[in-house]
């Protein structure tokens, strides 16, 4: 063990172990996989500029059910999370340490697996509430993209401003405070919504019994024995309840809603101990099953690193500095850029949150953004149309053809997000002609997710008065390479695709290891993550100029399609960002999520929509593919 790791873990014996465990607890599915970070890995891998290299020793992924209770509610069952966590853990576990055990590696071959250490990334806001003494869950979790809260928030929003107080009035309350606006997505009115409706937890909570967390709080606090009651300061930001500058609970957001400090986790940073692991019976482990002869690798095993997921993507792509951005193109596509040590109060439509924090050092914060449909497009072109029999399809199609041949989608299937913030924009398909093949369809379905992009990254940058050099991409779409080199033209900056495409796994991985002292600081870091390819802006300034023009007029014309929306705002924009908030994380994950977290009117006219979109696109296109 180093100097620094001891000075660091205390009394924990991880040795000279360079082997940590990802725990990455998504929206579908769990993962855990065991990174190798020692200078002889047991998989080659490139070498960086401080002769470290790193590998994946062993992986293990499991999905859960979705629970549907009525029309927009989502939740999922927090011991189903929990024994799917120990499954993934032991199954990784017992594949990495066969694989240590019969290496031929001499630093390694005469000893079992020891891990460094452990670290959480997660699907965020998902709220749980349970016993103190028991574990037990007292409800389902409710997922982000619930909307049972609609009415609540309508509720808080109508309250009257406390100047005393500094709470301000609409959906931008407690912005000020949290950096956040009033919506179903954040954890704050899922926890109201239960202390409301739950039978006893409001009595508990007073008592100090019921405490809440998001989804790493619930994992850290059974895998500890329950000896911890934390989270990071990423989760905590995702709440609306945490004060955004002094990074603790805000006392007047609390006493506003109405919610005990008690049963609220300790904030921490995002890297340093946390705890370790202990078996317990909060792990509701069957002897006969076999699952703790691989858990014993992690006993009293230090917990160093907790992200929630997009922050730990942000990690894992290594943007560390202000002005530093990643993209993840998923279902739909988020965007998070670093905006250094200072909180950017966006005029944009953005969120103000935390990026991540050191032991002993400032925090470190961000503005995210998000676009609703991405990847989802494809799907839609795949089983709403039939014009894709998969959506790895699509680059091969939309290649048939050189350009969309003036052809423009903006899939506002249920209105805009950032920067337009317009409930009322409903999908267009502007410049349709009998010339356009079903090539030129995909084509604009994909130029469509690089526009969308395009408008986000503008306004990060209007934001935050800052240029940016270049743009980290990853999730699914960014193996397309159409796409992303149509994204670097159109933002005129390199984009960057790391040589691994677990990015949010690795981050926090990178975060835990850092927690244990396996390296000095975030330069050794980013050593570690290499550029596997890039594309360079190769468009004409008029070209690009032209094309953003075109896809402006096509936005307009998605205007006034939603006539309900726009009865029903008197303030047409402030209401729209309720809506798009709502359902903002349909790129919350890279992978697929339960449902978009819209009001049920913007799923029918969205499907009513696509129908009629089916309808006359069928008949005109697949006669005609080339």
């Amino acid at each position: 063990m180093t100097k620094r790791q001891q000075e660091i873990v205390g009394d924990d014996d991880i040795g000279d172990s360079r082997y940590v465990v990802a725990i990455d607890q998504g929206t579908s599915s769990t993962r855990v996989i065991v990174y190798d970070f020692n200078d002889s890995p047991l998989i080659s891998s490139e070498r960086n500029e401080y002769g470290q290299k790193f590998s994946i020793v062993s992986s293990h992924q499991m999905e859960h059910r979705h629970i549907y209770p009525s029309s927009g509610f989502v939740e999922h069952c927090p011991l189903e999370i929990l024994r799917n966590t120990l499954i993934c853990l032991a199954t990784a576990l017992s594949q990495a340490d066969e694989r240590v055990s019969t290496s031929t590696n001499t630093a390694t071959s005469s000893k079992r697996l020891r891990i460094a250490s452990i670290g959480i990334t997660n699907q965020r806001e998902t709220s749980i509430v349970w016993n103190r003494l028991t574990g037990e869950p007292y409800h389902n979790a409710i997922v982000w993209n619930d909307v049972r809260t609609s009415e609540l928030c309508e509720e808080l929003c109508s309250r009257p401003p406390s100047i005393s107080q500094g709470l301000g009035s609409g959906l931008d309350r407690y912005r000020a405070r949290t950096g956040l606006p009033i919506a179903n997505y954040f954890s704050a009115a899922k926890l109201l919504h239960l202390l409301r409706t739950v039978p006893g937890l409001r009595d508990a909570a007073e008592r100090g019994e019921a405490l809440f967390g998001t989804v790493d709080s619930w994992l850290l606090f059974c895998l500890s024995a329950g000896r911890e009651h934390a989270t990071d300061v990423s989760n905590a930001s995702r709440t609306n309840l945490m004060n955004l500058a002094e990074l603790r609970w805000d006392g007047a957001v609390l006493a506003d809603l109405h919610i005990p400090l008690a049963m609220l986790p300790h904030i921490r940073p995002s890297v340093g101990r946390f705890g370790v692991f202990l078996h317990s019976p909060l792990l509701r482990l069957d002897e006969g099953e076999g699952l703790w002869g691989s858990l014993g690798l992690l006993e009293r095993v230090p917990i160093a690193g907790v992200l929630g997921d997009q922050q730990a993507a942000l990690f894992g792509q290594t943007c560390f500095g202000p002005g530093e951005v990643k993209c993840t193109y998923g279902t739909g596509a988020f965007l998070l850029m670093n905006t250094g040590t200072s909180i950017v109060s966006s005029r944009e439509g953005l969120l103000s949150t935390v990026a991540y924090q050191l032991p002993q050092s400032p925090c470190v914060y961000a503005l995210e953004g998000s676009v609703a449909y991405c990847g989802s497009v494809l799907q839609w072109l795949r089983d709403g149309l039939g014009l894709l029999r998969s959506a790895g399809d699509s680059e091969a199609v939309a290649g048939q053809v050189s350009d969309s041949a003036g052809l423009v989608l903006v899939p506002a299937f249920a209105g805009l997000h950032a920067p337009h913030w317009r409930s009322d924009a409903r999908g267009v398909l502007v410049g349709l002609t009998a010339f356009h093949t079903r090539a030129h369809l995909v084509r604009a379905a994909l130029e469509a997710a690089a526009f969308q992009t395009y408008e986000v990254a503008q306004a990060m940058q209007r934001d935050c008065h800052l240029r940016m050099s270049q743009l980290r991409v990853d999730g699914g779409m960014s193996a397309n390479s159409l796409v992303m080199q149509f994204q670097s033209d159109l933002l005129g900056v390199p984009l960057g695709l790391p040589h691994t495409a677990e990015t949010t796994a690795l981050g926090v991985g990178m975060a835990a290891g850092l927690g244990v002292g396996l390296w000095a600081g975030l330069e050794e870091l980013r050593g570690l993550v290499h550029i596997r390819r890039s594309w360079q802006p190769a468009m004409r300034d008029s070209t690009r100029r032209a094309l953003v023009a075109n896809w402006r007029r096509a936005v307009q014309r998605s205007l006034h399609l939603h006539p309900a929306a726009s009865e029903l705002d008197s303030d047409e924009a402030l209401a729209a960002k309720e809506a798009a908030m709502s359902m903002s994380a349909a790129a919350e994950d890279a992978r697929p999520p339960a449902s978009f977290s819209v009001p049920g009117p913007m799923y029918v006219a969205g499907g009513f929509l696509a129908g009629l979109a089916a309808a006359f696109l069928l008949g005109l296109l697949r006669g005609r593919s080339p």
